[in-house]
């Protein structure tokens, strides 16, 4: 039988290394999200890391691991962020110099904070696995190749994560991890699972990315062809071999969530927990409001909150599509007299359902023959879906057709 190329001892070291770098992050219990999920919801806010991210814990882990000799010759690494971001954070704080490749879709924000960081970074490829073949070239110059989720130093510092969840939430049911390359999730099987067998793990991945859901159903890591995702945090194309080998045996489930749920999973995450989070760490939370996971009503539910850093201008249209998922962001097209007091009288229904006018829009040039009427686009704010259905009905009895 193969050795395990991480195991608790490994997780507790890494925790003990770490301590004085690394934050330790709450995770509390959320009254609103219990609300509204029927679980006994506690997040683990892991956003709250320097640089926004868990990613931090396997880097600082990985770097105090490196002899004198490699730390002067630096490091290098191929990553979409936030491992790229915790790289540089430590890096700078520990003297040793960082090179870090991204894709060329790597988000802006990720990119200048890595910069700031003291970093230098290279874009290139258009996914991972060229700006991997791009920092392998590199690593061949000298500096130590640092894998964003499958080194196994790696993994053990993600895997403090699960020992904090454990002590701080002693009666938690289960953890809820998203799951991209699969560093962060072995680390948490390993740890939780050695621990406290009882507690469930369970994986959760974009329809967009599904790397473990393919590597399950072939019983190794495969290639899986990137798709656009909120949650780029997870598009590595594959999960790790190491990361695999621990996932597969602990892990006691794996659910894909579409990408409207990880949507509006931000949304509730700003309102109802003030918190901002990206795309990945909202993956739990979207399996949880999806249904997905119904077997978890009444249960202590940790969700792993793993990072924060969303490019603002992807947030405000985020929030936009999270509203419309939400019933309360819709638009509808109707023709209306184009004469004195025919936009007053659909400004009047509309308001006397108690909605409240986003946007309107006129359409003359292709409203048909009739040049007494125009086609009008409006988009207005309602509560909910009901409160559509109301609005809708109100208008197709005032003669408007939406």
């Amino acid at each position: 039988m193969a050795v395990d190329p991480v195991n608790l001892s490994d997780i507790r070291a890494a925790r003990r290394r770490i301590k004085s770098g690394v934050i330790l992050t709450p995770c509390t219990a959320s009254i609103p999200l219990s609300e509204i999920t029927g679980s006994r919801v506690a997040c683990k806010l892991d956003n709250f890391q320097r640089t926004g991210s868990f990613k931090e814990r396997g880097a600082r882990n990985a770097l105090l691991m490196l002899s004198r000799a490699r730390r002067s010759r630096g490091v290098v690494a191929a990553s979409a962020g936030n491992h790229a971001l915790g790289l540089a954070y430590h890096g700078k704080l520990l003297g040793i110099p960082v090179t870090v490749v991204m894709p060329e879709f790597a988000p802006l924000i990720k990119i200048t904070t890595c910069q700031r960081l003291g970093a230098s970074v290279i874009l290139h490829g258009s996914d991972f696995t060229e700006a991997r073949a791009e920092a392998d070239r590199i690593a061949a110059t000298g500096p130590a190749y640092i894998h964003g989720f499958d080194d196994p130093h790696i993994i053990a510092g993600q895997g403090t994560m699960g020992l904090e969840i454990l002590e701080q939430v002693p009666d938690v049911d289960a953890i809820l991890c998203p799951v991209g390359g699969g560093g962060l999730l072995a680390g948490i099987c390993v740890g939780v699972k050695a621990v406290r067998p009882s507690v469930k793990v369970i994986a959760v991945e974009s329809v967009c990315t599904g790397n473990l859901t393919a590597a399950m159903r072939a019983g190794r890591p495969v290639h899986v062809r990137r798709r656009a995702t909120l949650a780029d945090g997870l598009a590595t194309l594959t999960v790790g071999d190491n990361a695999f080998a621990l996932i597969r045996r602990r892990v006691d489930q794996v659910v894909r969530v579409e990408e409207k749920w990880i949507s509006l999973a931000i949304l509730r995450m700003l309102e109802l927990e003030k918190t901002v989070v990206e795309g990945a760490a909202a993956a739990p939370l979207a399996a949880l409001i999806s249904g997905k996971l119904r077997g978890l009503k009444g249960k202590r539910v940790a969700l792993v909150v793993c990072g924060g850093n969303i490019d603002p201008a992807i947030l405000g249209r985020v929030i936009e599509k999270g509203l419309v998922h939400d019933g309360r962001l819709t638009r509808f097209t109707v023709t209306i007299s184009d004469r004195p007091g025919g936009l007053a009288e659909l400004a009047r229904v509309i308001a006397s359902c108690g909605a409240s006018i986003n946007q309107v829009s006129h359409d003359r040039a292709f409203s048909g023959p009739d040049v007494s009427e125009t086609r009008v686009v409006c988009t207005v704010e309602t509560r909910d879906r009901a409160h559509i259905s109301m609005l809708h009905r109100a208008l197709r009895r005032d003669g408007f057709r939406p």
